[in-house]
């Protein structure tokens, strides 16, 4: 069982930039894929980027070049530096986790979800 709490989220004004952290709980969190996805209202929840225990990544088009996603398996958190946000970037953020993701982009295949955080971009 893994329970993940978010934090970090807040009003930014366009070009600035915000640091999300996922707190895990559990045991063997550096075995566990971690990802960060967003939903916007009336829009699906969308993958963001993802991060292997060996800390290798993956990103979304829309957010490459301008998100980072790392983690501190000591400390059992994973990080979203999110710099030059747009106001499309405004939404809840959630992190997710789970052991091996067939498809790290899909939502519906990760077992734990935090309660999200939210992202306002103004313009």
């Amino acid at each position: 069982q893994v329970q993940l709490v978010e934090s970090g989220g807040g009003l930014v004004q366009a070009g600035g930039s915000l640091r999300l952290s996922c707190a895990a709980s559990g045991r063997a969190f550096a075995s566990y894929y971690m990802g960060w996805f967003r939903q916007a209202p009336g829009k699906e929840r969308e993958f963001v980027a993802g991060i292997r225990g060996s800390g290798s990544s993956t990103y979304s088009d829309s957010v490459k070049g301008r998100f980072t996603i790392s983690r501190d398996n000591a400390k059992n958190t994973v990080y979203l530096q999110m710099n030059s946000l747009k106001p499309e970037d405004t939404a809840v953020y959630y992190c997710a986790a789970d052991l091996r993701p067939p498809n790290v982009v899909v939502a519906g295949l990760y077992d734990y979800w935090g309660q999200g955080t939210q992202v306002t971009v103004s313009s």
